[in-house]
């Protein structure tokens, strides 16, 4: 089968197609045939050797977090019922044409979900959901997200505004923004552009997964007695939490999300279920075949992504 490897770290280019042996599932696993990859901000980041403590990867590895696909071969003591079963495999190695993984690492889609949909909501879906329950936004506040093209910033972007809150969405490029208005925000920004803070104005709360000077600006946003929530760094360092905190805002910093590993599987059938009735919708906005996992980085790095952006193997 074929797999993306990172031998050393660096730029998108590192990113190659390598021929493995077929993995075969030993007691206990599955093999999945994978039709769909997630691709992450995080991957990039990893990618170019900046995980650091939070991540820590050293080549050579497999990039991805999770895929989409079928149940092929079950190894001793798995439930049978497995077997054809589509699902979403919760596993590290994702840009992969096949993954191993264990029941429990699987969550099965529900008829009628889309593959590609069901990808777009396991890291993002299950991510936004615990962030945005954290920060508990209340109607009538004003949220800020940035970016709000971005796969799990539509979703937050469609959590605030579900949660009667005024949405101020920020991105850059006219056609970003404007999907953003149409899934919710009440007010659309191009953060590129000079004095973007101006017309932002004070928030109540804001959601950054950007970091470095965006996100800091972002923070300065937010009012005394307000909530700050780093869950990115897709744009420089992340903001300290403790600097935020010194404003008399509360700032739920980047260790929040190793908080939320333990409830992802039922926050991702949760999230299945928001879909499946309308309550959000993830938007997916490019596909790459896998062979051009380089590409898939690139227009995440160079912010030309809107929405969720995939691999199909």
């Amino acid at each position: 089968m074929r797999v993306i490897v990172v031998d050393r770290f660096g730029g998108p280019e590192v990113l190659r197609v390598k021929t493995v042996r077929d993995p075969h599932p030993g007691p206990g696993q599955v093999v999945v045939e994978v039709k769909v990859a997630g691709v992450l901000s995080l991957d990039t980041v990893i990618r170019r050797g900046e995980g650091g403590d939070r991540f820590p990867v050293s080549p050579p590895y497999v990039p991805g977090a999770g895929a989409a696909g079928q149940v092929t071969e079950i190894g001793a003591g798995v439930d049978p019922s497995w077997c054809g079963q589509w699902v979403l495999a919760d596993v590290d190695g994702g840009y992969a044409e096949q993954v191993l993984a264990a029941p429990d690492q699987l969550i099965r889609i529900p008829p009628g979900a889309g593959l590609r949909e069901a990808m777009a909501l396991l890291h993002d879906g299950t991510t936004a959901l615990a962030v945005f329950e954290r920060v508990q936004v209340h109607r009538g506040e004003t949220v800020l997200v940035q970016p709000a093209g971005g796969g799990l910033g539509i979703l937050l972007v469609q959590l605030a505004h579900g949660a009667g809150a005024r949405v101020i969405g920020a991105a850059r490029g006219a056609e970003k923004l404007e999907k953003v208005r149409g899934l919710g925000a009440d007010v659309v920004i191009d953060y590129s552009e000079p004095g973007w803070t101006d017309q932002a104005g004070p928030v109540d709360v804001a959601f950054d997964g950007v970091g470095g000077e965006l996100g800091r600006a972002a923070a300065g946003l937010v009012v005394p007695g307000g909530r700050y929530s780093n869950y990115g760094f897709a744009g420089g360092a992340p903001v300290p939490a403790a600097e935020v905190a010194r404003r008399g805002v509360t700032a739920y910093g980047l260790e929040q999300l190793g908080e939320y590993a333990a409830g992802r599987r039922a926050r991702a059938e949760r999230v299945l279920r928001m879909a499946a009735r309308g309550a959000v919708r993830p938007v997916v906005g490019q596909t790459f075949p896998l062979s051009r996992a380089a590409d898939a980085h690139r227009a995440l790095e160079n912010r030309t992504a809107t929405g969720k952006t995939l691999l199909v193997v």
